[in-house]
């Protein structure tokens, strides 16, 4: 699963979040709860926890039934 987790962040969520000056890094999975850190503008934008939640957990979920959620690592 985690192998999967990181083929989707590499291809489809990083490039989107690189393009606005930001990036995200998987850091673990536990329980199918996916943690991520969001970094560069991205760690102190507005915007950050419905780009995580409504962009990025929604992704993951729906490609990947096992993941369950999201939960974002300072």
């Amino acid at each position: 699963m985690i192998a999967k987790i990181q083929e989707i962040i590499e291809q489809q969520i990083r490039p989107a979040l690189q393009s606005d000056g930001g990036d995200i890094e998987l850091i673990d999975v536990e329980d199918g709860i996916v943690k991520v850190r969001l970094v560069g503008a991205c760690s102190h934008c507005p915007s950050s926890a419905m780009t995580l939640y409504q962009g990025v957990e929604k992704m993951l979920m729906d490609k990947i039934p096992e993941v369950k959620g999201i939960e974002q690592v300072w």
